[in-house]
């Protein structure tokens, strides 16, 4: 199942446009916390308040002081979070910044694809 869209934005637009954002939300505080990754989100009890350029942000941030100063805790979160090896070999590395930017929209797709099958299948 792949997804279409360009950006984190258009990303999180669809998943408010479907009634989704909560759970994408859940989904994303799940995997952080299974990978003992600590986050803002540990402490969001209402996802729908938190507004979609806010978790953008947290999550892009989040990402780079992984990639800066916890690399092994980066790679436990991508293999709880399931991001395909593949996807990673298209991203052009930059700086950082940009790649976190890039990383936090990898994730969010394969978080997306996870509440989508949800739904699908229960």
């Amino acid at each position: 199942m792949e997804t279409g869209y360009r950006n984190s934005t258009e990303l999180l637009s669809a998943s408010i446009s479907e009634g989704l954002y909560r759970e994408l939300v859940w989904q994303l505080r799940k995997d952080f916390e299974l990978a003992n990754i600590s986050t803002s989100l540990s402490n969001v009890e209402y996802p729908e308040k938190l507004k979609p350029a806010a978790l953008i942000s947290l999550l892009q941030e989040k990402i780079y002081v992984l990639l800066m100063e916890r690399f092994s805790d980066y790679l436990n979160l991508l293999y709880v979070v399931d991001v395909p090896e593949r996807n990673f070999k298209d991203i052009p590395i930059t700086d950082a910044v940009e790649l976190s930017r890039e990383i936090a929209f990898l994730i969010l797709k394969r978080e997306w694809q996870k509440v989508l099958l949800k739904r699908k299948y229960s």
